[in-house]
């Protein structure tokens, strides 16, 4: 089974890194441009390294004076310790294939980063591949530190099979509001159709925010980030419907607790699960784990959707170029070469993830005919929102989640209460204030 990447960021990252980053402050390129050989690295998963692989070797073929290397990126508990020990090793690769957004802005600060807007011509590349979603790509100087290469929007999948055991219609089943929601739920685990309607992570990594709440979150709001102009957005009317509606799921043991390895929608423990489109491959059983009798529907409100084209939550990674590259120009032009019509239609049909590029129903035609699963996805992606680009970001989402578990999902102290409780320590923490003495 192949599970989301985790993107657990050691506390270095968040706490001092900025102090002892060892790629120092960019220069500009624009002037100069240097050109020669570079490395890269990319995903660890099956489906990238194969799109890597033929992407490099496409470009060696046409550049032999400037030969790509390309490897996976080294083990490790999560891509973002790596990375950050690269920084500061002053040892990183020109170009990283698996930046998550919510890192850029403490690699930013570490002085890690290279700025595109040195390179002539890169925010219109930039904005016209992307559109109007490239803006919250942007850091707080208005400079863009990652290209958005590549979405996977999550929504609901639900397993037929479980839902036909409890008498739910397969076809167009009652989950488009809270209320039809939960009375499904409680259907599916009255029945015995399965132990749990939904069984998101319970466990208290920042990141496991973006499964649960941060989603129904972007549905529910209209498409807010966390944090906005510098202050929590959540400590509202849709933020607390939003953790009135999993509180209740929880409650009523609707929604499991307790810690389990492997996915519980794969395994049948749960009827549902939110999660994107890289989960189709594995559910279709072409992973090598069992097949799953899927269906997929848009996220719930509270009045109700059924529409793709409400907001949700990203699940993006990125491409960074990085400080201590030298040949910066060998590495935007391999950018561009590797974010290419041409390109993104490989990393679509190799992987099935969304690459973050205007029209992709129209331009990929044919992939979408054939694949008719993916279709949604592709609406989807024109609709997402991404962690906001803000200093501190992985203490924001630490306290925020340390918060939502207390009360949400263990229950032990109100929900309401909560999301004051975090929205104040957020609001200190976005102005740059850190958490910690």
């Amino acid at each position: 089974m192949k599970l989301r990447t985790v993107v657990v960021v050691a506390l270095m990252l968040s706490m001092g890194l900025a102090a002892c980053g060892g790629g120092g402050t960019p220069s500009s390129t624009s002037k100069s441009l240097s050109y020669g050989p570079i490395s890269i690295w990319y995903s660890n998963n099956a489906q990238e390294i194969t799109w890597g692989e033929q992407e490099v070797a496409a470009w060696n073929r046409l550049h032999p004076t400037q030969k790509v290397t390309g490897q996976q990126i080294p083990a490790a508990q999560s891509s973002e310790e790596v990375i950050s020990a690269a920084i500061t090793a002053g040892s990183e690769p020109c170009l990283i294939y698996n930046t998550a957004p919510a890192a850029v802005p403490e690699f930013e600060q570490a002085g890690g980063l290279v700025p595109l807007n040195d390179f002539p011509g890169a925010v219109s590349y930039i904005q016209t591949r992307t559109g109007p979603i490239a803006s919250m790509y942007k850091s707080l100087d208005g400079k863009y530190y990652q290209m958005p290469w590549k979405t996977n929007p999550v929504v609901i999948f639900y397993n037929k099979t479980e839902f036909a055991k409890a008498g739910i219609s397969t076809t167009n089943p009652p989950l488009s509001t809270y209320s039809e929601f939960l009375a499904t739920a409680k259907k599916v685990v009255s029945s015995g159709a399965a132990k749990y309607a939904i069984f998101p992570s319970p466990s208290s990594e920042f990141y496991e925010a973006w499964y649960d709440f941060y989603p129904l979150y972007a549905a529910e709001s209209g498409g807010k980030l966390l944090v906005e102009n510098g202050k929590a957005t959540f400590d509202s009317t849709a933020g607390k419907a939003v953790a009135a509606f999993w509180a209740q799921l929880y409650k009523e043991k609707l929604a499991g607790n307790e810690t389990v390895t492997g996915d519980p929608f794969a395994d049948g423990t749960a009827a549902m699960a939110i999660v994107g489109p890289w989960a189709i491959a594995d559910y279709q059983g072409k992973e090598g784990a069992p097949a799953v009798n899927y269906g997929v529907v848009p996220l719930p409100t509270l009045k109700g959707n059924t529409s793709y084209t409400i907001p949700t939550f990203s699940d993006a990674k990125n491409i960074a170029m990085y400080a201590s590259c030298k040949n910066r120009g060998t590495a935007w032009d391999f950018l561009k070469f590797t974010t290419s019509v041409s390109a993104d239609g490989k990393l679509l049909a190799i992987t099935g993830q969304m690459p973050m590029r205007q029209g992709l129903l129209k331009l990929y035609a044919s992939y979408f005919t054939a694949n008719p699963d993916y279709k949604d996805f592709a609406v989807e992606a024109a609709h997402v929102i991404e962690c906001p680009n803000v200093l501190n970001s992985i203490e924001i989402w630490q306290d925020f989640r340390n918060d939502w578990s207390k009360s949400v999902i263990f229950g032990t102290s109100s929900p309401d209460a909560a999301l004051t409780s975090a929205a104040s320590a957020i609001n200190k923490l976005a102005s740059g204030a850190s958490s910690e003495p």
